[in-house]
């Protein structure tokens, strides 16, 4: 079991690529945009093998029914926009919003929310490594 600390602050997928002798990994412009990583910082990076390029080939070559084009991968984000999930803060990011992490590491930023809040939200902007919610209902806090 690989264990992912609580300071994550991006998670997206990319290949290696070899130039002129060094290996590069192209960085999504949506980490700069919502501010994930700046520009000339430096990071600690955790990488992740991923299938095989082989067996990606082999699953792309294949036809696909139209049952399994509708099954959700685990490739794609796992909230939907309107979707509202229970979520807890865990964390304030640089701008002061919450955030929260929901399945495989899923970044959901909720704008008003606090460390250890539990909140409902609603996810309004589906974005390929993080989702932008708003607050529909605030948990009771457990006494």
């Amino acid at each position: 079991m690989i264990e992912i600390s609580d300071s994550l602050r991006s998670v997206f997928t990319a290949q290696v690529e070899e130039r002129d002798g060094s290996y590069i990994m192209d960085v999504p412009a949506s980490e700069i945009d919502h501010d994930a990583l700046a520009v000339d910082e430096t990071y600690r990076v955790a990488i992740l093998a991923s299938a095989s390029s082989t067996s990606q080939k082999t699953q792309e070559e294949q036809p696909q029914s139209a049952a399994q084009e509708q099954t959700p991968t685990s490739d794609g984000p796992p909230v939907d926009e309107s979707e509202v999930r229970d979520v807890t803060i865990e964390a304030t990011g640089d701008q002061g919003d919450g955030i929260a992490k929901v399945e495989r590491g899923y970044v959901v930023i909720v704008p008003g929310g606090q460390p250890g809040d539990e909140l409902s939200v609603e996810i309004e902007q589906v974005k390929e490594n993080v989702a932008f919610a708003s607050i529909v209902e605030r948990d009771s806090p457990v006494v």
